[in-house]
């Protein structure tokens, strides 16, 4: 590409970064990164009422947590800020006032209920319920009594009334709209605060952006940016418009379809390469059929000519996979790092017992991680280490407990282990087979029950890795509080 590269993610900060947002934001950085390019980072808070600086910083901090790392932009600068559009008026204004003197924009006075007035009687006249351009040649006189009648004017851009405006999608390809159906859009609401669709043009081009990566939804606002280019006499930037993503039945994704933002997946224990990994393969398909891919791999091969056309499909299983996959495979520590504050949120450990026993909750989520797709079920599936089994599952009491031999065989196995000497994975194990083999019996008649009493838990890691990791007094200590509950509970029913 000739041409220095820069491209933007322009959020407003009206509510979460939500999964449509981060992966625009990831096409903009692997496209930027692919080329040697520059990623901006645009904050657009003209939406005064909706707009919230908590809302601005939540969305820069869910970038950070993903590794979308910007250029220039929040916390960073750059020779083209400031990059919060509420900081940015004067430049508006200074561009607003030029079409006014230039002709091309104009004062408008019609109120919103003569409009919605304008808009039905067009709708019933079966025409485009567009601005009908009523304020488009008023004369000084007619202003003057407008304003004398207190209105406040917003400023319309004129727009060509016949032709067409034509969008070369990189994406789409060619896309075409009549100028008929566009109307004089508003370039500057009533409080003097510029609208998206103009406000974004002059920041793009003040701040050289090349490529205008986005989602498909702001196709339709792309002519009208496309003539405020024009007007303006603007070099007109490169657009592609990614797929929407849909939920599984193709509706439009919303709450109901669980969570949709990046600070809901944190909190529900996905880690953040596996969300980055899922987004790079929402719309976006690779060479071959690999489905794991570090960032570094997208970054190579990412184009925009293998960006489909068509919906991707939002499939919170196949994120959970991916995760899972993670879970396995990422470096224990940081994997361990990572659960702690979901053991101290859910009171298994204390900020400063998980200081003192990194070591051994390390061990623990080393030998567990492979069975839990997120952090938050690693963290309760390893609860028991920490904290007294006080319930057991109702199919492992029903399948192992109830069995006649259960409450003998668990006394068996504590009074062995609490006369061995050495307690390591070899000698614990051995001793339980020992036990069987003397009684004719198979491993499993001992090891099940085992389990359920020390874990409370059908399943889980190796049991002689838990009963080392547990230590001979809990072990011991739990499989005769179980003998207990099974004369109490089982044996007394019968």
């Amino acid at each position: 590409m000739s041409e220095k590269v820069r491209v933007r993610f322009a959020p407003s900060p009206t509510g979460s970064l939500h999964i449509g947002g981060a992966r625009t934001a990831l096409f903009n950085l692997l496209f930027a990164r692919h080329n040697n390019g520059t990623f901006v980072l645009r904050i657009e808070d003209t939406d005064t009422e909706r707009s919230t600086e908590e809302s601005a910083a939540q969305i820069v901090r869910s970038l950070k947590w993903l590794g979308i790392d910007w250029d220039e932009g929040p916390e960073k600068g750059g020779d083209f800020g400031p990059y919060f559009q509420s900081q940015r008026l004067e430049l508006y204004k200074k561009e607003v006032d030029r079409l006014l003197a230039e002709g091309k924009a104009y004062y408008c006075y019609c109120t919103p209920e003569e409009l919605a007035q304008r808009r039905e009687a067009a709708l019933k006249a079966g025409k485009p319920p567009k601005y009908d351009g009523c304020c488009r040649n008023l004369t000084p006189e007619q202003r003057e009594k407008f304003e004398a009648e207190g209105r406040k004017p917003t400023i319309r851009l004129k727009m060509p009334e016949e032709g067409y405006t034509e969008v070369d999608d990189l994406i789409r390809g060619k896309v075409v709209f009549e100028n008929s159906v566009l109307d004089d859009f508003i370039i500057v609401k009533s409080n003097g605060i510029p609208t998206y669709n103009f406000a974004c043009v002059v920041d793009d081009n003040a701040m050289k952006i090349t490529h205008i990566i986005r989602a498909e939804e702001h196709l339709s606002n792309t002519p009208k940016q496309i003539q405020a280019y024009r007007a303006l006499g603007y070099d007109i930037p490169k657009f592609a418009h990614v797929p929407m993503i849909l939920a599984p039945d193709r509706s439009k994704l919303s709450k109901r379809h669980g969570a949709t933002s990046v600070e809901e997946f944190k909190d529900q224990g996905y880690l953040a390469k596996a969300i980055i990994n899922y987004l790079t393969l929402l719309g976006w398909s690779p060479e071959g059929t690999e489905e794991i891919f570090e960032i570094d791999k997208a970054i190579k091969e990412f184009t925009l000519e293998r960006v489909n056309k068509t919906a991707a499909i939002y499939d919170v299983k196949k994120l959970t996979w991916i995760n899972g996959h993670y879970m396995r495979e990422l470096d224990v520590n940081f994997v361990t790092e990572e659960t702690i504050p979901f053991m101290i949120k859910k009171g298994i450990v204390t900020e400063e017992e998980a200081k003192e026993k990194f070591d051994y909750i390390r061990e623990i989520v080393d030998i567990s991680r492979d069975r839990s797709k997120t952090l938050d079920e690693l963290a309760d599936s390893i609860a028991f280490f920490f904290k007294d089994v006080t319930e057991y599952e109702e199919k492992g009491v029903r399948k192992h407990f109830a069995k006649e031999n259960a409450a003998k065989l668990l006394t068996l196995g504590a009074d062995a282990l609490e006369k061995l000497g050495d307690f390591t994975l070899e000698t614990t194990e051995a001793t339980f087979r020992n036990i069987t083999e003397e009684l004719g019996l198979k491993a499993a008649e001992i090891i099940h029950p085992t389990r359920l009493a020390i874990t409370g838990r059908t399943i889980g890691p190796g049991l002689f890795h838990i009963i080392v990791l547990l230590g001979r007094e809990k072990t011991v200590e739990r499989m005769r509080k179980a003998v207990k509950w099974i004369n109490d509970n089982v044996h007394a029913e019968e």
